[in-house]
């Protein structure tokens, strides 16, 4: 539980760390809503914290120009956060961020109480994160452009290569950056295809900030990785797949294999949309999951759940004789 003065505290670092942040972002990532962020924007103003805001839908919070304050030290809490984070890093896929992910946890170490150091060491040397790790690497370098340019509507002048390595390029406002089931992907509209379309950043040739300057508004309320979770359990492929799961959404998501997480809750059930090019692969997935399923589509699957029961009853039949 935060109190009150760390999240003051960390309202000020964040205003520091970038020019201006909106009042959306600040609650998201202290966890609170937006009259929350109002009252704390006006205590540090009361403090003699010089925090200026804009209304609007581009609106936001920032410290007045030229001013500063010095750093502030890393308490406990925020010195073990660092280095779990930094040592999950190197199941990301990043490329090079290892060595700079290890630069940062010793100048992080450097500037710690001893104290908290030696905790904070202690905890670093200890802990094994056993993270599912990246499929494929992508550029460091790229994340953070199209991680930049998402962020301040900025346009990308993107070269991609297919998966039969043509390659194209084309303009992209990207909408954001995800990491998701081992891969990095990029979202946004591509204009060469007029829609809003998924890149998988091992692909990327390249990505520069436009010349021309051109700028881009996100839609309202998009979310990029809920959208390529759908892209990916949508992606065509040779049967159209439709089953009704008499489970919760949340369990079905935990269970199924992230391709195939695209749920839908209804009052009949869980459905579960998507494709595959393998009933029989399919079929294993849906028997461990542990609750009842009605198939609609397509046939082959029905086909393939009951080979693999005359299957399971065969072998169990065997082990008994």
């Amino acid at each position: 539980m935060y109190s009150p003065t760390t999240r003051l505290l960390t309202i000020l670092e964040l205003l520091q760390a970038r020019q201006q942040r909106s009042g959306a972002d600040l609650a998201a990532r202290l966890e609170i809503d937006r009259r929350t962020v109002r009252r704390y924007i006006t205590m540090l103003q009361d403090l003699g914290i010089p925090i200026e805001s804009t209304p609007g839908r581009y609106g936001g919070y920032r410290l007045r120009p030229g001013f500063t304050l010095p750093p502030l030290l890393f308490n406990e809490d925020e010195a073990v956060a660092l280095v779990l984070g930094l040592r999950s890093t190197r199941c990301l896929g990043l490329a090079g961020v290892t060595p700079a992910a290890e630069g940062a946890l010793a100048k992080i170490a450097r500037v710690l109480p001893v104290s908290v150091r030696d905790r904070v060491t202690a905890l670093g040397e200890a802990v094994a994160l056993d993270l599912p790790p990246a499929v494929r690497p992508a550029p460091s370098p790229i994340v953070a452009t199209l991680g930049t340019a998402a962020q301040v509507g900025r346009r990308i002048t993107l070269r991609y290569r297919s998966r039969d390595r043509a390659e194209t390029e084309r303009a992209f406002d990207p909408y954001g950056v995800v990491y998701y089931a081992g891969f990095w992907y990029t979202v946004g509209h591509c204009h060469l295809r007029a829609e809003i379309r998924t890149f998988r950043l091992d692909r990327v040739a390249g990505a520069e900030l436009s010349a021309d300057g051109a700028t881009f508004a996100r839609p309202d309320n998009f979310d990029p990785l809920d959208f390529v979770r759908r892209a990916l359990a949508t992606t065509p492929r040779t049967w159209a797949v439709a089953v009704t799961l008499f489970t919760t959404r949340e369990e079905a998501a935990a269970r199924l294999p992230p391709a195939l997480a695209a749920c839908e809750e209804t009052p009949d059930g869980v459905i579960l949309r998507g494709t595959t090019d393998s009933p029989q692969w399919l079929a294993g997935i849906l028997a461990g999951l542990e609750c009842d399923f009605i198939v609609h589509e397509p046939p082959e699957l029905r086909v393939a759940i009951r080979r693999l029961a005359t299957r399971l009853v065969n072998l169990v039949d065997e082990d008994a004789s």
